[in-house]
């Protein structure tokens, strides 16, 4: 790397070059600011500093130096300004100038003190940005690490529960992946399709929760065992993440369906949001909480058409799995009293797709 000086008087220009040569630098000469320009532009890189003159045919040192902190934000450059014009070397610096010496230079220590300086500062800049830089990294090669091994707990929780209802085969697979093929016809977002994928097997992660003498009854549940079985939208809700306090399912919406808080998770808050919200109805006859139409979350609406579907289509202990047609006529009934009739149509319009999930993940 080199110095580069850039003055229109050739005596000065030379010995100022002579000295750093003698100083081990390695030099570039420039008589006018656009000369020195087109050094710059063709290297920034190889230019350690520059000496400029301010005033110069051509080129003046003002618009080198606009051109120049454009060019190479962080190039030290040292102005050179005759006695008398001081005024002239700081409005340099406003532009960019590091710093200045007054003409005649008597005395070329003070050069080399000045450049001893800037150039100091220079190397310690560079090693915050790098400093910077490395712990931008390492935040984030930690928080892709936070990220991976939160994706592996929630897949785990979701084994766990269908382990639990052991009848149930892929269905949680089956829901993630029919749940972000709707979200996509629903025109969310890519990313927000890999969440719902992720996300929407764990809807019934609360079953965990339910004894198994309501959970596996190979019939129909009476009202008080209806009662215990609803409780496992608030455990889903529960077991995935921390609600503030919240001990109710109203308290766990307030707070689900409020602003995003530091140090919470979206994906984990999705996750709580398909648990505590799929058995909602379009009518506002659902539950836990009651919810009708739009006031329901998109996602949990999608959810409740795919969790419907595929446990009509699915064996249970209470039931066999229904013919397509008996399925595909319930959704239809259901449209605008369960369902959100907008999902209903993007459900009949990825119907093939939907079969081909169901084949690939049959049980």
């Amino acid at each position: 790397m080199a110095i580069l000086v850039i003055d229109d008087e050739a005596g000065l220009r030379r010995a100022l070059g002579a000295h750093l040569e003698d100083m081990d630098y390695d030099v570039l000469l420039a008589e006018n600011g656009r000369d020195g320009l087109d050094v710059l532009e063709r290297d920034p890189d190889a230019v350690q500093a520059v000496v400029v003159d301010l005033n110069m045919p051509v080129m003046d040192g003002y618009s080198f130096i606009q051109n120049a902190t454009v060019l190479a934000p962080d190039l030290p450059l040292v102005v050179l300004s005759g006695v008398g014009v001081v005024e002239d070397a700081l409005r340099a610096m406003r532009l960019g100038a590091w710093d200045f010496i007054t003409k005649p230079l008597s005395n070329m220590a003070v050069l080399d003190h000045m450049l001893d300086r800037v150039l100091e500062r220079a190397r310690l800049l560079r090693e915050n940005r790098q400093y910077q830089e490395n712990l931008e990294r390492l935040v984030q090669e930690r928080t892709a690490e936070l990220e991976l091994t939160r994706r592996q707990i929630m897949q785990r929780l979701s084994r766990a529960a269908e382990y639990k209802d052991n009848e149930t085969g892929h269905h949680v697979i089956r829901v993630g992946e029919i749940s972000a093929l709707l979200a996509r016809a629903m025109g969310l977002s890519e990313v927000r399709c890999e969440m719902m994928r992720e996300c929407a097997p764990l809807h019934d992660v609360g079953k965990i929760g339910i004894p198994d003498t309501v959970l596996l009854k190979p019939g129909p549940l009476d009202p008080d065992e209806w009662e215990i079985m609803r409780r496992h939208c608030l455990y889903g809700c529960e077991i995935l993440g921390p609600l503030n306090g919240s001990d109710t399912a109203q308290n766990a919406c307030g707070f689900l369906l409020g602003p995003l808080e530091s140090g919470d998770n979206e994906l984990l808050r999705l996750a709580r949001v398909l648990a505590l919200y799929h058995h909602e109805r379009w009518d506002g006859t659902g539950y836990p909480i009651g919810l009708a139409g739009e006031a329901i979350p998109l996602e949990a609406r999608i959810v409740s058409v795919v969790d419907v579907y595929d446990a009509l289509r699915s064996d249970r202990p209470y039931k066999k799995a229904f013919p397509v047609e008996k399925c595909f006529a319930l959704l239809q009934k259901g449209s605008g009293s369960q369902f959100d009739p907008m999902v209903i149509e993007a459900f009949f319009r990825e119907v093939d797709a939907i079969r081909a999930i169901r084949k690939k993940w049959k049980d």
